[in-house]
């Protein structure tokens, strides 16, 4: 059960993200997310007019989390452009190695509402990812990769398949794999200097904007 000093909506939400994550969307109810936040079903409609908008909500604040972690990590990521992508691809398997680790949220609960495109939580889902592929070309474009737009969108590919892969089998070899390959498309592109003209400006204000991206519903190429 939550703090109940911690503010009700909060409460929810977190209950919630907890739930979804764990046993997938359609396999909690409403009563299991208010017991679990430690009040009534009638308290949580207060906040919430559906399920769905929940979900949602939920993953509305969780993007705002996972893109403010994104960007502390991407402090401490290598300079170089090979480091960078080794890096990426070796906390990926990191993080995919923890107790209890189910596949990315996002991607899953995507899949889960595949037959229903004008879901909301789909748009929100669709927004974060779209934030963090904006993250991942600024990153490229500040170590010099030339056509970072198309290079930023091969690495998404390669993340999220080798993501989903590790989940499947339950193998980490799956993120080496992705390293090479990611390695060798990034080597194709080339590395040309930085222009900080052409990057305009500093990836912490990128990372800022693409995380407006998830309430604001636009999209922009990291370019802009």
């Amino acid at each position: 059960m939550k703090s109940a000093s911690t503010p009700t909506r909060d409460r929810i939400l977190q209950a919630a993200y907890d739930l979804f994550y764990a046993k997938g969307f359609s396999r909690v109810g409403v009563d299991a997310v208010a017991e679990s936040a430690g009040l009534t079903k009638r308290t949580l409609y207060q906040h919430f007019r559906s399920k769905d908008d929940l979900l949602a909500a939920v993953l509305d604040r969780q993007s705002g989390f996972a893109l403010a972690s994104i960007e502390g990590w991407g402090r401490r990521l290598p300079e170089d452009c090979s480091g960078f992508v080794q890096q990426l691809f070796r906390d990926a398997a990191r993080w995919a190695s923890r107790p209890k680790w189910a596949g990315a949220g996002f991607t899953r609960l995507a899949m889960e509402l595949a037959d229903l495109p004008g879901h909301p939580a789909r748009g929100v889902a669709r927004r974060h990812k779209a934030a963090v592929e904006a993250w991942l070309c600024t990153e490229l474009m500040r170590r010099g990769v030339r056509n970072a737009d198309e290079a930023s969108r091969e690495l998404t590919v390669l993340l999220e398949g080798c993501l989903a892969l590790i989940l499947i089998h339950g193998k980490r070899d799956y993120a080496i794999a992705a390293a090479r390959a990611a390695s060798k498309l990034v080597g194709m592109e080339g590395v040309q200097p930085v222009n900080p003209a052409r990057i305009g400006r500093g990836a912490g204000d990128r990372v800022a904007s693409a995380s407006r991206l998830v309430s604001s519903g636009t999209s922009r190429s990291c370019r802009n």
